[in-house]
């Protein structure tokens, strides 16, 4: 499994695709946290808190992730090299989580370089260090396994066609309804509301940006993550065949 993560990462700097990932996640949030006017910008709020970068990292997260994914397994496809790699010692498994990790990685190191905003607030805070840190650390936290239930969606939709731009908007879809969706489900029938808001990511992602680790989040978040790899090699396994 090592060098199949080893083989993406490879892959994703080979290419202009990783280093335009980090670019572009890095300068929408620095633009709209720093730079532009509105309900994002950290100087105008007069809070001493990451809560805009991590209000907005999710939906910018929403594109950004399907298009590192889109190419996983339906160039794989295009290209006939899904064959020869099912001829290698490795099981489908193996295979499905060295494509999600190589992916998850990437996403990472883009989310590293923001460590720096937590610093400039730190030092910005009156009187200095006036930051809640709990809930900022929750909030990283939530911010990883969002990635993870994103990455997991973005895998899967990549085995359903050799169309990365299919398996791009499908992956959208699917991370904007499970992220927002439920959430606007929710409105349409008040009596369940709070039922149908814990069937979605931002009701957990929520949860877990108020500083509380809760075992329930994370159990969310590993279920969705897993369940989507479930059905990327059931796929993968009925290709196979």
């Amino acid at each position: 499994m090592k060098s199949i993560v080893l083989r993406e990462i490879k892959s994703f700097f080979g290419s202009p695709i990783g280093y335009l990932v980090i670019a572009i996640f890095l300068l929408m949030n620095g633009l709209f946290l720093w730079v532009f006017e509105g309900e994002y910008n950290i100087l105008k709020t007069g809070f001493a808190d990451m809560t805009p970068f991590f209000t907005l990292a999710p939906w910018i997260l929403i594109f950004l992730i399907p298009a590192v994914t889109m190419r996983s397994f339906s160039d794989e496809k295009k290209q006939g090299t899904l064959e020869l790699l099912f001829t290698k010692p490795l099981s489908i498994w193996q295979i499905v989580n060295g494509k999600f990790l190589g992916a998850l990685l990437l996403i990472l190191m883009a989310i590293v370089p923001t460590f720096i905003y937590v610093w400039t607030i730190y030092g910005l805070g009156m009187p200095e260090g006036n930051i809640d840190m709990g809930s900022t650390i929750g909030s990283y936290f939530g911010l990883l396994f969002l990635i993870s239930g994103y990455s997991s969606i973005g895998i899967f939709t990549s085995t359903l066609s050799e169309n990365q731009i299919v398996a791009f908007i499908v992956a959208v879809f699917l991370c904007f309804f499970l992220y927002f969706g439920f959430e606007g489900l929710a409105t349409v029938v008040p009596n369940i509301s709070n039922f149908i808001s814990a069937l979605g990511m931002q009701d957990h992602y929520k949860s877990m940006s108020r500083g509380v680790i809760d075992t329930r989040d994370i159990i969310y978040f590993v279920s969705i993550t897993i369940a989507f790899l479930s059905f990327t090699v059931f796929n993968l396994k009925s290709f196979k065949s």
